[in-house]
């Protein structure tokens, strides 16, 4: 016997958020890249110099996992670490210019695809969308 979802929101909101990541999985494979390790690249590219604890903070990501993540991208010679010059225990991580020639190449292609994504929605539904997902999450806050 099948049971269905009683919460249809949660339902689509769950379906959705899996294609989009599937769709962006798919996208940055032809880079060589894994889903976590574009938005680190993303992240540096958009934020500029962050260290590994600000990268984590912004794509909900564990520091022991954040370390394995730069370590591969440090391999591929498109990030380095440096030390703050503040701080001597904080690290921070900047792309290198293979990583900013990559992210160049990469971030036109990735901004149309998520234009596409959404384009279906007007500007105020897209608001709407927006303004009701930061009240669930303000909801789920801890």
């Amino acid at each position: 016997m099948e049971r269905a979802c009683k919460n249809q929101t949660f339902l689509v909101l769950m379906q959705t958020s899996k294609q989009i990541q599937e769709r962006i999985r798919a996208e940055v494979l032809n880079y060589n890249l894994n889903i976590t390790e574009f938005a680190v690249l993303e992240t540096l590219f958009l934020k500029g110099r962050q260290t590994i604890q600000q990268i984590g903070h912004s794509i909900l990501i564990s520091s022991g996992s954040m370390t394995y993540v730069i370590d591969k991208l440090e391999k591929k010679g498109l990030l380095n670490r440096k030390a703050c010059p503040d701080d001597r225990r904080a690290i921070h991580v900047v792309l290198t210019d293979a990583g900013m020639d990559l992210m160049n190449k990469i971030m036109p292609k990735h901004q149309e695809l998520i234009d596409n994504m959404f384009e279906s929605l007007h500007h105020d539904e897209e608001e709407s969308l927006v303004k009701l997902l930061r009240k669930v999450s303000k909801r789920i806050e801890v």
